[in-house]
């Protein structure tokens, strides 16, 4: 029996107590190369974008497991809805998401738990590594098991969420995948605490930054697409005695793409988006050519003047059709939500909006000046605008009123749902003598063992 075949403890305390995990320096790397080759069911691999390998061992140096972490997928549809960011969002912060695409505990050398001990000490330095090679953290890590060969014990021992089937595609360059019909099991782990809502906040902490992408703004929509959607305005009124250069329904189809495409929203970030159209799209957006007969970008005091003359209600029920267009009716079973934002860019006025959840579908949306409250503004303006048959509509608490419930019930044949708070003392009390109150949490789940899996067949992704 020679030295790598040999068992490497006899008692399981002490074996995974002198456990070590440390980085693979560059001699190591075609040693674990070679035993991915011989012994995991995938074999090696060739990592893509930033990568770190790591070696785990005994007190005297014996290899027991190894490790490799590369650049996460581009596109999951269960992990981007887990941590809830935008596309725009999953483009530049992708790099601060790794995937443990291979892990291997070596055969004959293992022990119970010793998975589960591996990826413990691995999550709790990976971080710190990623920022000494690389400048900057990693918050989540992924992992895919194929469910024909393995359960994935060891994961969910170390809890890791599962997720749900991916797609059956599978990277063969930096950007490039072809299909392989075989789902895999999607696995993720935060590294730190809270990294999901870092990573959907809209700017990252400051020692985050370094860990985000910059991406130019850009439009993938083709000419065709673009032309369809300069249609859906064709009926907004001119507010120009003028025009020169850029029709009305031009300018309003500019502001919709940068809308899909996720673009910041002031006048100068348009102007930016604008001057990143292409010729053709241009072209299709039926800008007028100018003397050098090219197809101009509209300046930011365009932009201004459109937003100013044009007829909002028009604009809205234009918004309105292009989607229903895209998307379809409204879902019926989804829950409308009321919500009012003050937007980023222009006067200090906010914007009391209805939307499904979880769709996001767009209902309307009514403006809330700056020397009024919301509350006149979703009883006259915006609900007699939706059609609240049958649907339950959700308001925060500044709703929770008589006038506004019986808006909701008698005139739009809804139901509501309020948040009560203890500025409204005696209508919680009620509440509460006639409503049981729902546990807050969930009762403590009995201690148990964890199955121990034979480590061999636990070889991760």
């Amino acid at each position: 029996m020679t030295k790598l075949d040999q068992p490497f403890g006899q008692h399981e305390p002490e074996s995974l107590h002198e456990i070590r995990v440390t980085v693979a320096t560059r001699a190591q790397i075609p040693r674990i190369h070679r035993l991915l080759d011989r012994h995991h069911y995938l074999g090696s691999l060739r990592p893509v974008g930033e990568r770190l390998y790591y070696v785990a061992t005994t007190a005297d140096g014996d290899w027991v497991a190894v490790l490799v972490f590369s650049a996460a997928a581009n596109h999951l549809k269960y992990r981007d809805r887990w941590i809830r960011w935008s596309e725009a969002q999953r483009r530049r912060r992708l790099r601060l998401i790794t995937n443990n695409s291979r892990f291997l505990l070596l055969p004959d050398r293992t022990v119970p738990n010793l998975g589960s001990r591996v990826l413990r000490l691995t999550l709790e330095r990976l971080s710190q590594d990623w920022q000494a090679h690389y400048g900057h953290p990693v918050l989540v890590v992924e992992s895919f098991v194929d469910p024909d060969q393995f359960d994935g014990t060891v994961y969910r021992a170390h809890g890791w969420i599962e997720l749900g089937p991916t797609d059956g595609w599978g990277r063969h360059a930096r950007d490039f995948y072809v299909p392989h019909d075989q789902p895999k099991r999607l696995f993720v782990r935060e590294v730190r605490p809270q990294a999901t809502r870092a990573l959907q906040a809209e700017h990252l902490q400051p020692a985050l930054a370094a860990g985000e992408t910059p991406v130019a703004l850009g439009c993938p929509h083709s000419a065709k697409e673009i032309g369809s959607m300069v249609d859906q305005f064709q009926a907004l009124s001119e507010y120009r005695q003028r025009i020169e250069s850029y029709p009305r329904f031009s300018l309003a189809t500019i502001i919709l793409l940068a809308m899909l495409c996720e673009a910041p929203g002031g006048q100068t970030d348009l102007e930016k988006f604008a001057r990143g159209l292409s010729p053709a799209q241009r072209r299709a957006l039926r800008i007028r050519r100018n003397r050098q007969g090219k197809y101009p970008a509209p300046s930011q005091s365009t932009f201004s003047r459109f937003l100013a003359g044009v007829d909002a209600d028009q604009l809205n029920q234009s918004r309105l059709a292009i989607q229903s267009r895209l998307r379809g009716p409204a879902p019926q079973e989804e829950l409308v939500v009321l919500d009012g934002k003050e937007p980023k860019h222009g006067s200090r006025a906010s914007v009391l909006s209805a939307v499904t959840v979880p769709s996001q579908y767009y209902l309307g949306s009514a403006v809330v000046e700056e020397k009024t409250i919301e509350i006149p503004v979703a009883q006259k303006e915006l609900m007699p605008t939706l059609d609240l048959t049958g649907r339950f509509v959700r308001l925060d608490a500044l709703h929770t009123q008589n006038e506004t419930a019986r808006r909701v019930v008698m005139e739009g044949g809804g139901d509501y749902l309020f948040t009560v708070k203890k500025n409204q003392p005696t209508l919680r009390a009620n509440v509460e003598k006639k409503v049981a109150a729902p546990q807050a949490d969930f009762p403590p789940s009995r201690p148990h063992a964890h199955p121990s899996p034979d480590p061999r067949e636990e070889q991760g992704p």
